[in-house]
């Protein structure tokens, strides 16, 4: 009698059965509780720079391109890391981990496999991929929210056969709302010192061109 009432109402609300249906597959498992992530490789987001000067070289440091209020210093000799870079606030809050960028040492597809796998584990299954659709540069990236409302990116990518890519395997973390907070500082300050100073140049004069052919690809 069940299942003959079941079947009339999937033949009479089939887009409501296949959103029960969607909802039933996306259900998460009882008792599993992905954690967010905060700390890799011994660093450790939101912490100043120099709690981890042992192992950070400090006389590296050198602003972001295009981010001046950010700077990041090389990391020295990690056990399981090929190398690494982190980002440190330059404006809000001097000092402060911003990003978390290192390369792991053992480069192979089967160590990255190995790895996702482990990262589904702890982090549930990410958010969305960022690589190319011929899977030669892989990336996949979480999205997360702490307890404090802070948003933290999380992105575990494979390499190599891209040569505008880093080879190899890596991980980067970073603080969004914190980068977003320093960028705020930075431009307020430059608004304060040249009051003319615009955030775009849509409203300059175009500079004056007498050899286009020089600028556009033949």
């Amino acid at each position: 009698m069940k299942q003959k009432v079941c079947k009339k109402i999937m033949l009479k609300y089939p887009i409501l059965t296949l959103v029960l249906f969607f909802c039933f597959l996306t259900k998460p498992v009882a008792g599993v509780q992905f954690i967010v992530p905060h700390q890799v490789g011994g660093f450790v987001l939101g912490e100043p720079i120099e709690k981890f000067k042992a192992i950070v070289d400090l006389n590296s440091r050198m602003n972001v391109r295009y981010r001046e209020y950010l700077y990041e210093v090389e990391t020295k000799a990690l056990k399981n890391f090929k190398s690494g870079l982190i980002a440190v606030g330059n404006c809000a809050d001097p000092g402060k981990i911003i990003r978390i960028k290192l390369k792991y040492a053992d480069s192979s597809k089967a160590f990255y496999n190995e790895l996702l796998k482990r990262y589904k584990a702890r982090f549930g299954p990410p958010a969305e991929y960022k690589g190319d659709p011929f899977r030669v540069f892989i990336v996949w990236k979480w999205r997360f929210i702490d307890e404090h409302q802070n948003q933290i990116n999380l992105i575990l990518q494979h390499n190599i056969e891209d040569e505008d890519e880093k080879v190899g395997n890596a991980v980067k973390m970073t603080f969004i709302n914190q980068v977003e907070k320093e960028e705020t500082c930075f431009l307020e300050k430059k608004r304060r010192t040249d009051p003319l100073e615009k955030d775009d140049d849509t409203e300059k004069v175009p500079i004056l061109i007498t050899d286009w052919d020089l600028l556009i690809p033949k």
